[in-house]
């Protein structure tokens, strides 16, 4: 029944001007609408709705990432526009902030304006993107 229907992913937001400038500006995606209720960003075809709230507390697990082709490209670019990696008590990551996962993925975190963990990864070759 779902199989076949399109994916909309769900942010919330107390600065809504913040997020549209991260998400857009900072992250370089293609803003689609804002209204009263929600920025709506593509995510390269599917539909990110940032819902503005008045109250919110971030989750501490990950919340939204990407699958990258070279995350270290990936993370000294979103560097250079300002974003900084998180680090992770018993996590060993190297000094750009990416962790090697036991799967052989490489993964880096980052935050919104609002405190959603974000993360960029990049997979080995055996998984297709």
């Amino acid at each position: 029944m779902l199989a076949d229907a399109k994916v909309t992913a769900f942010l919330a937001t107390t600065r809504a001007k913040r997020a549209a400038a991260f998400y857009g500006e900072i992250l370089q995606l293609p803003q689609l609408s804002e209204d009263e209720y929600a920025i709506v960003f593509d995510l390269n075809g599917v539909e990110l709705r940032l819902q503005k709230v008045k109250e919110f507390t971030p989750q501490p697990f990950t919340a939204l990432g990407w699958q990258v082709r070279t995350i270290r490209t990936t993370v000294a670019a979103l560097a250079a526009r300002g974003v900084v990696f998180e680090r992770f008590p018993g996590l060993v990551q190297d000094a750009q902030g990416i962790w090697a996962a036991p799967s052989g993925a490489q993964v880096a975190w980052f935050r919104d304006p609002d405190g959603n963990l974000l993360s960029v990864a990049e997979y080995p070759l055996t998984i297709d993107r």
